[in-house]
């Protein structure tokens, strides 16, 4: 896979009370990733930006909330998230991470 892709697919943390608590709890990461990313390409895109051994990958569609604009009915974007567990050992710092 090109450095171009592996850079393109990780959008940025996804960071909620939620993932927090995985981080401390599970080893693992929640990244909001490019609709198209595989899990075989997420492994490998976290390996490399932030050379940490994954154990495993779990993807999440999220829907768009149906939400009204002024009087106008819309919707919000459909996105993926990716939640990344860590080998045993391994962190990543996120304060320091660049959208």
């Amino acid at each position: 896979m090109n450095e171009k892709r592996l850079y393109s697919i990780i959008l940025g943390p996804h960071t909620t009370e939620k993932s927090v608590g995985l981080s401390d709890k599970n080893r693992q990461v929640a990244f909001r990733v490019a609709r198209d990313a595989t899990k075989p390409e997420l492994a490998q895109a976290i390996e490399k930006l932030f050379s940490a051994k994954v154990e495993s990958v779990r993807i999440v569609n999220v829907k768009g909330k149906k939400k009204q604009f002024k009087q106008m009915p819309g919707q919000r974007s459909n996105w993926k998230k990716a939640y990344v567990r860590l080998a045993e050992g391994h962190d990543i710092n996120l304060a320091n991470f660049q959208d």
